[in-house]
C-alpha cells in the first residue's frame, strides 16, 4: 500500500483497493478553501454522498450558506430522481453547474469541495467519512455514524488527526424546545434522576436468503454492499427507504422503531439530559429472554436505563426521566412535567409534529462551526457514544447476558466472545485505512 501523501490525480487513477485504502488525499485547493471559511457570506462549496429520501429532506432544510455542487450515488436512477425532486420542490439548493458521480472517491478526488453530507447506508457510512476526512473536508453524517464500535472509535481518531468540523445527525441537539427540557433535568429541576424510561426498541434481523435478480444497469453493486459479502443484487436490499436497515449485514436496526433508527435519537436525548455525553453506560443486562427483550443499562451515577415501553407507547424520540422531586417527558419537538409548573416558559416548536425533521437548526450549526473551525453540537465523539449505546444492546441481546463495559478502553470487562463482537471482518478492498 502507498503510504506517501495522494494526489487527485493518483487517486482516480488507482484500483478499487488502493484507493479505498489511500492515508491521505488533502491537495492544495482544500487546505486554500479551509483556511478561507472564516467569511460571514461565504458559500460553503458541499458535495451530497447519497441521494435518497433522507438526503433530499436534508437539500430541503439546509440553510443558504452551504451550496451543493456535486451529488455522488452508487445507483445512477437516485441521482436522477434527487435531481427532478429539487427542480420541482427547491430548484436554488443545487448550483447549475451541479456535477454527479456514481463513485464518491471520483468526487473527493475531482472536485473543489469544502464538506460532505453523507446520507447512505450505514454498513457503507464510516468509511466514506474516513476518506472525507483524510481529503481534508469536513462532515455531515447522517445517525448511525457507523456499523461497529471499531468503526466509530475510527470517525473519533480522524476528527482529531484532521481537524475536521463532523457533524452527526442527531439533530434534536439543536431543536430549542428539547434542549429546554434537556437542561431542566441537568441542572436538578427533578432532583436526582434515578430512572429514565425509552421505549423498548427492536434489534436487526439476520438477512434472508434473496432471490437474485438482474443488476440494474445504473448500479454500481460492489461498491453498494462495501463491507459486506458481495450476493447478488435483491431489490428488498435496495432500492427504497430503509429496506436493507433491518438487516444486521446492513445496520444495528435501522428501521423507524429500531435499535440504531429511532433509538439514536432517544439515547442522543437521554446523554444530553443526565449530563452524559463523555461516558456511555457502564453495564447493561437483558430482563426476559428473547431477541427483543426489554434491556436496562446503568450509568456510573447508578442511573437505570430502562428499554421498556411497548411499540406506541410514550416518546418515540425521547425518554421519561423520573427524579426524586418529579418527573420530565422529553420527545421530539415536546416537553411535558408533573408537576406541570416546570415547562412553564419552555420554546414553542416551530414544528409540533414528532416526525418533523427540523434539520435546518442543526446544519446551521454545522454550517457555522465550519467558518470559525469549532466543534459542533453533535461532533463525531458524541455520535460515537450514542452509537455504543446501540451496539450494547444488539450484544446484550444476542448474547443474553450481563455486561460489563469499561468506557475508557472502550472494550468489555472480562468478556473476550463480547468484545469480539465490537468489530466485524471486512470484504478486501473495503478495509478501514490503517494510518487512522
Amino acid at each position: 500500500m502507498h503510504k506517501g501523501p495522494v494526489t487527485r490525480r493518483r487517486f482516480l487513477k488507482t484500483g478499487t483497493s488502493t484507493a479505498l485504502l489511500a492515508p491521505a488525499l488533502i491537495s492544495s485547493h482544500v487546505l486554500a478553501a479551509a483556511q478561507s471559511r472564516s467569511g460571514a457570506n461565504d458559500r460553503i462549496r458541499v458535495g451530497l454522498i447519497g441521494t435518497g429520501h433522507r438526503a433530499r429532506a436534508l437539500l430541503k432544510d439546509s440553510p443558504p450558506g452551504l451550496q451543493y455542487v456535486a451529488l455522488a450515488d452508487c445507483d445512477l436512477r437516485q441521482i436522477a430522481g434527487c435531481r427532478k425532486w429539487v427542480r420541482e420542490t427547491c430548484p436554488e439548493k443545487l448550483s447549475e453547474t451541479c456535477s454527479q458521480y456514481q463513485d464518491y472517491r471520483q468526487m473527493l478526488g475531482t472536485e473543489k469541495l469544502d464538506a460532505v453530507v453523507v446520507v447512505t447506508t450505514a454498513h457503507a457510512r464510516a468509511l466514506l467519512c474516513l476518506h472525507a476526512m483524510q481529503a481534508g473536508l469536513d462532515v455531515y453524517a447522517e445517525k448511525p455514524i457507523a456499523l461497529t464500535i471499531a468503526e466509530g472509535q475510527y470517525l473519533v481518531r480522524a476528527e482529531q488527526k484532521y481537524g475536521c468540523v463532523f457533524q452527526t445527525g442527531t439533530q434534536q441537539r439543536s431543536i430549542p424546545i428539547n434542549n429546554f427540557g434537556s437542561e431542566l433535568v441537568k441542572n436538578g429541576a427533578i432532583g436526582r434522576v434515578h430512572t429514565v424510561i425509552c421505549p423498548n426498541f427492536l434489534g436487526p434481523e439476520l438477512r434472508p436468503d434473496l432471490s437474485a435478480e438482474p443488476t440494474p444497469a445504473e448500479m454500481n453493486w460492489d461498491l453498494w454492499c462495501n463491507q459486506t459479502a458481495l450476493i447478488p443484487y435483491s431489490s428488498r436490499l435496495h432500492p427504497g427507504q430503509g429496506k436493507w436497515g433491518r438487516f444486521r449485514d446492513y445496520d444495528g436496526g435501522g428501521m423507524s422503531w429500531g435499535v440504531s433508527g429511532w433509538a439514536t435519537h432517544a439515547f442522543d436525548q437521554v446523554q444530553r439530559a443526565l449530563g452524559t455525553d463523555d461516558t456511555p453506560p457502564v453495564e447493561i443486562w437483558p430482563e426476559s429472554e428473547g431477541p427483543n427483550c426489554p434491556v436496562t443499562l446503568r450509568y456510573p451515577s447508578g442511573t437505570l436505563l430502562k428499554l421498556a415501553l411497548p411499540k406506541g407507547k410514550g416518546p418515540a424520540l425521547g425518554a421519561i426521566f423520573i427524579g426524586e422531586k418529579g418527573k420530565i417527558e422529553i420527545n421530539r419537538n415536546r416537553v411535558a412535567s408533573n408537576p406541570p409548573e416546570l415547562v412553564v416558559g419552555a420554546p414553542v416548536p416551530e414544528d409540533r409534529s414528532e416526525m418533523a425533521s427540523v434539520a435546518g437548526r442543526h446544519l446551521q450549526n454545522w454550517a457555522d462551526c465550519m467558518r470559525i473551525r469549532n466543534k459542533p453540537v453533535a461532533h463525531a465523539s458524541i455520535g460515537h457514544r450514542v452509537h455504543v449505546m446501540c451496539c450494547l444492546v444488539n450484544i446484550c441481546r444476542e448474547l443474553q447476558r450481563r455486561l460489563k463495559w469499561d468506557p475508557v478502553r472502550e472494550e468489555f470487562v472480562g468478556d473476550d466472545q463480547a468484545n469480539a463482537l465490537r468489530s466485524r471482518a471486512r470484504r478486501k478492498g473495503y478495509e478501514l485505512p490503517s494510518a487512522v
